[in-house]
């Protein structure tokens, strides 16, 4: 006969069937609730499993029992169960014989226990809650994704290479400025020997003509 096993593996829930000389390996759907006989490898992973249930039904999980084992004292049975409505939501409270105000206690709960080395079963599950379900802050709001965030990332770093890159552009037209006055400077200098030449020139003519006759 086979036999579930139901766990968390990276956010997306696993069973593994198997039977004597033989074993195969399905994916579970997590949207799946729990029920009465669902086998988990670990209390961690039936604690993670209950734990996403809750998230996506809209209440908080809290620890209501735990029993240990008389001869290790390790942990053999674990009840989860919902913590109620958050105080935030709450609109009153009901008074007791004393007329004292206390919280109305969920009866939603889950409890698990260690059927063997490797595998706990669930025993109990109840599935309705005496208050209304929570919607999420992430349900109502979706935050962003790892995708989302690389694009507000890449987006941030193209306004900073802006910046930078009208920076070097200001930068690179007073160097050419400066450049330019620079070769007007020389441009200017050149013509200057250039006619100091030129007049130097003249005269040394003009003392060579002034020369010749006398020869």
């Amino acid at each position: 006969m086979a036999v579930g096993l139901g766990c968390v593996d990276g956010g997306c829930g696993r069973i593994e069937a198997s039977a004597v000389g033989n074993s195969t390996l399905c994916v579970a759907d997590r949207n799946h609730e729990p029920y009465e006989g669902m086998l988990f490898e670990s209390e961690d992973a039936a604690r993670a499993y209950y734990d996403e249930y809750a998230e996506r039904i809209g209440f908080a999980t809290r620890i209501l029992s735990s029993r240990k084992s008389e001869r290790d004292g390790s942990i053999i049975s674990r009840g989860l169960g919902c913590r109620g409505i958050p105080d935030n939501h709450r609109s009153d409270t009901i008074p007791n014989e004393k007329g004292e105000k206390r919280r109305e206690v969920c009866t939603a709960m889950i409890v698990v226990k260690r059927d063997k080395p490797g595998t706990w079963i669930v025993r109990k599950f109840v599935r309705d809650h005496n208050h209304p379900l929570v919607v999420s802050l992430s349900k109502r709001r979706p935050t962003f994704d790892e995708k989302d965030k690389k694009i507000q990332e890449l987006t941030a770093e193209l306004r900073v290479k802006k910046r930078l890159s009208a920076a070097y552009r200001d930068q690179l037209l007073i160097l050419m400025k400066d450049v330019e006055n620079h070769n007007d400077h020389l441009t200017e200098k050149v013509q200057i020997v250039r006619k100091n030449l030129k007049e130097l020139e003249a005269k040394r003519q003009q003392l060579l003509d002034h020369i010749q006759p006398h020869s």
